[in-house]
C-alpha cells in the first residue's frame, strides 16, 4: 500500500489552499486509488493539477478539477450594437435613444424598435421593444407588469355624459379605488379565479403575496392610472367591433398589476443582476435564461401578474356597467410592460419585450390613449415586422413629473381642463395634459404600424387623490 499523502505534499506539488486539497486527499482514500503506488499517485495528482479541464467529466476527479478551475465569470461584456427601427425620432429625447442603443448591445439581443412616445426609463426606455434569444429581462418588462388599457363601448348616446355629470362623478367615486391606501371594504370585494392560481403556492416568493393581491383586486394604481367616461367615435365602417359608424359612451381604464407586479419585478431584477453582471450603464438590463429554473419561475410569475391586472380591469368594468344597468356592446383590451414568445419573419422564436409599447400584430386591436384633454385611438395592428409588430402605448411624456410640478400651476391646469370640457376627480400637476406629447404627432409617426378604427375623447376622469 502506498504511503499516505498529506496536505503539505499536495501544497509542494502546487495545489492551492482551499477545497481542492481536501477533495483530492479524500479521493485518494477510495479503494481503487489507494492501490496505486506513491509515485503513481503523485503523477496522477500532477496531471489533474496541470490539466484540470481534462478531468472535468472524470467520475473520480471532476470535483477536484472544478475546485482547481477559476470560477466562471458572471461579468458579461456588451457586444457590438445592432441596428433597430426608430419611429418619430424628432419626438424622442436623447436619453431614451441612448438607453435603446445600450439594449441593442446585449449579447442576447436579436432585434429592437423604439416607438414615437418613447422617453427615459429604467433599463429599457419606455416605448422600447426588444427581441431576445431565449432570455427574459425583468426590467425590460417593467415594474407594473401587464399594465393595460381596457375600453367598454356602452349603448348610450354621447349627450348622456353632459346630462348626468354629477351622477357619473358619484358612480366613479363609489366604484373605483386608487393607490395603496384604500381598497374595497369587506362585503364589497369581488372574488376572482386568479387569486386561486397554483403559482401562489408553487413559487416560494409568492406565498405571502396572495393576501395583498386579494386586498387590491379590482383597484387601480396611482400616477398616470385612471378610470374615465368619454365619447367613442367609430370612424371605420369595416371594424372588428361590430359597431356601426357613430358616437357612443365609452368607459376607459388604465392600470396594472398593483403591488403584486411591483414585487415580482423588483425581486427577479435583483436576482438577475446578481447572476448576470453587466457594465454599469446596462446593469438594469440583466436577464434570466429561460433554460434555467429561475427564468421559468419569473416567466410564470410575470404571466400571473399580467392575468391579475386583467382581472382588476374586468372587475372595474363589471362594477360600473352593472351600476349603469348597461351591457357593453364591445370591448377592447391590450397590455404593455410584458414579454411574449413570438416568431420573427425568418421563423426564429424570440422573446419580445414591450415596455410601454402596444402589440400591433396583423389584425390585433388596441387602444392608444392621448391625454385627458386629447383623444385616444382605437387601432388595428398591421403586423409590421420592422417594428416587431408594435406601436406606441400612448402619447408619452414631454415633461418629467418633477418638471411638471415645478412649472405648472393648479389654476392654469384647471382653466385648461375647463376649456376642453373635462371634469377631473383627483389627479395632480404631474399628470396635467400639458406634460404629455401631442398624440396627433405621435400617431402621424406610426401611421404605417396601425389603422385607426375610431377615437375616445375623455370627459369625466377619475385618478388618485382628491380634486385639485
Amino acid at each position: 500500500m502506498a504511503q499516505q499523502l498529506r496536505g503539505n505534499d499536495l501544497r509542494q506539488l502546487g495545489f492551492p489552499e482551499g477545497r481542492a486539497i481536501g477533495l483530492a486527499l479524500a479521493q485518494l482514500q477510495r479503494k481503487h486509488l489507494k492501490k496505486l503506488s506513491h509515485t503513481d499517485q503523485i503523477t496522477l495528482l500532477q496531471r489533474v493539477l496541470q490539466t484540470p479541464t481534462e478531468f472535468s467529466t472524470d467520475l473520480d476527479w471532476s470535483h477536484v478539477a472544478a475546485a482547481l478551475l477559476p470560477p466562471p465569470s458572471r461579468h458579461i461584456a456588451l457586444a457590438e450594437r445592432k441596428e433597430y427601427a426608430l419611429y418619430g425620432a424628432e419626438h424622442i429625447e436623447q436619453g431614451a435613444i441612448h438607453q435603446m442603443e445600450t439594449a441593442m448591445k446585449l449579447p442576447v439581443t436579436v432585434a429592437g424598435a423604439l416607438m414615437p412616445d418613447a422617453h427615459h426609463g429604467y433599463g429599457l426606455p419606455i416605448g422600447g421593444v426588444l427581441a431576445t434569444d431565449n432570455a427574459v429581462i425583468p426590467y425590460a418588462v417593467g415594474v407594473d407588469i401587464g399594465c393595460r388599457m381596457a375600453l367598454s363601448v356602452l349603448p348610450l348616446p354621447p349627450q348622456f355624459l353632459g346630462q348626468r355629470v354629477q351622477e357619473l362623478r358619484k358612480l366613479l367615486l363609489e366604484h373605483t379605488r386608487f393607490g395603496n391606501r384604500d381598497g374595497f371594504q369587506h362585503g364589497r370585494k369581488m372574488d376572482h379565479a386568479v387569486l386561486e392560481r397554483n403559482e401562489f403556492q408553487d413559487i416560494g416568493f409568492l406565498r405571502n403575496k396572495q393576501a395583498t393581491a386579494a386586498a387590491q383586486i379590482g383597484t387601480s394604481g396611482g400616477g398616470n392610472h385612471f378610470v374615465e367616461f368619454g365619447i367613442v367615435d367609430i370612424t371605420e365602417p369595416q371594424n372588428e367591433l361590430g359597431l356601426p359608424l357613430g358616437q357612443y359612451v365609452g368607459l376607459l381604464s388604465h392600470s396594472g398589476s398593483r403591488g403584486l407586479g411591483a414585487s415580482v419585478a423588483n425581486h427577479y431584477t435583483q436576482l438577475a443582476m446578481e447572476n448576470c453582471q453587466l457594465p454599469a450603464e446596462a446593469k438594469h438590463l440583466a436577464w434570466l435564461s429561460l433554460e434555467t429554473e429561475l427564468g421559468q419561475e419569473y416567466w410564470r410569475a410575470m404571466n400571473l401578474a399580467g392575468d391579475y391586472a386583467s382581472a382588476c380591469h374586468s372587475q372595474i368594468h363589471h362594477r360600473i356597467a352593472k351600476a349603469l344597468g348597461e351591457k357593453p356592446l364591445a370591448k377592447v383590451e391590450n397590455h404593455h410592460n410584458f414579454a411574449w414568445k413570438e416568431r420573427m419573419a425568418d421563423g426564429r422564436e424570440v422573446i419580445v419585450h414591450r415596455k410601454g409599447a402596444t402589440p400591433a400584430g396583423k389584425g390585433v386591436l388596441g387602444m392608444i390613449p392621448g391625454s385627458m384633454t386629447a383623444p385616444g385611438f382605437i387601432v388595428r395592428g398591421r403586423g409590421v415586422a420592422e417594428s416587431l409588430a408594435s406601436a406606441s402605448h400612448g402619447a408619452g411624456r414631454r415633461m418629467s413629473r418633477t418638471r411638471a410640478k415645478q412649472e405648472l400651476g393648479e389654476a392654469e391646469v384647471r382653466r385648461y381642463l375647463a376649456q376642453h370640457g373635462v371634469e377631473l376627480i383627483g389627479g395632480g400637476l404631474d399628470e396635467a395634459p400639458m406634460a404629455y406629447k401631442d398624440i396627433h404627432a405621435v400617431m402621424q409617426s406610426q401611421q404605417e404600424l396601425v389603422d385607426v378604427l375610431g377615437t375616445f375623447t375623455p370627459r369625466i376622469v377619475r385618478m388618485e387623490g382628491a380634486s385639485m
